[in-house]
């Protein structure tokens, strides 16, 4: 069985935000960047838990960037990625990135396709509805769960109010989110072998970008914050009974 991840470089969760060029572009100098965690800790370790179960599985890596994607790709491939496939494209329109991504599911041939739920930059939870739909197959949002049992998976998957079950035939596009799997440190041996592991890098097909950046915001900064000392308790009774306001 042949597995496709998509990953994708965020910053970190403690990367200072900023932004240039009249607030249309993301300030990257400094930033510490890495892989997307719903891509990493679910989507691919789920993918790993299922090879470790059967060696006939091939997982191979997909993302869509610059030159600048490759240390977080030599990552996804030290935790357990047979081999990675980088589409040279900067591209931040979600419709543009499906397409290169379904391009590439599309000539692989690819019994399963995993991604995160979401990115954490820009929350973005399109990318596996948008692969699904190009590659006609079935797409299980959310999912909590995954099993497979021959070419039937079983998953898991939230819903308002509850949890459902589903059976699918392979092969599905399926996002993965918190309960998927859990987080993995690769370890030496992984980094070492993902120095020699193959990374091809392709050229995008052509497909028009749907939207463009006008401008980011900041939000604004948080205020009425009152700091009271320890050792006041009283002026804080009466902050609380003079002055708080119940929202």
């Amino acid at each position: 069985m042949k597995i496709l991840v998509c990953i994708s470089k965020t910053p970190d969760t403690t990367a200072k935000i900023a932004f240039t060029d009249n607030n249309t572009k993301f300030a990257q100098e400094g930033v510490q960047w890495i892989i997307n965690p719903y891509d990493e800790w679910y989507a691919l370790v789920r993918a790993i838990e299922l090879k470790e179960k059967d060696a006939a599985v091939t997982i191979h890596l997909v993302t869509v960037g610059g030159a600048d994607t490759e240390p977080i790709i030599r990552k996804a491939l030290a935790l357990g990625g047979d081999e990675a496939i980088r589409v040279n494209s900067d591209s931040a329109d979600s419709y543009s990135i499906a397409t290169q991504i379904a391009a590439i599911a599309q000539q692989g041939g690819y019994n399963l396709v995993l991604t995160g739920k979401e990115t954490i930059d820009y929350n973005g939870a399109s990318i596996g509805g948008m692969v699904a739909e190009l590659l006609d197959l079935p797409y299980v949002s959310l999912a909590t769960r995954f099993e497979l049992n021959g070419t039937t998976a079983s998953l898991n998957r939230e819903i308002e109010g509850g949890e459902e079950s589903v059976e699918v035939e392979l092969p599905l596009v399926v996002s993965c989110q918190k309960g998927m799997a859990e987080q993995r440190i690769p370890n030496m041996k992984g980094i070492m072998s993902a120095r020699t592991k193959p990374l091809k890098v392709v050229e995008p097909v052509a497909v028009e970008s749907f939207t463009q950046v006008a401008s980011f915001e900041l939000p604004a900064p948080k205020a009425g914050v009152r700091l009271v000392d320890a050792d006041n308790p009283a002026e804080l009774v009466r902050l609380l009974h003079d002055e708080a306001k119940v929202i």
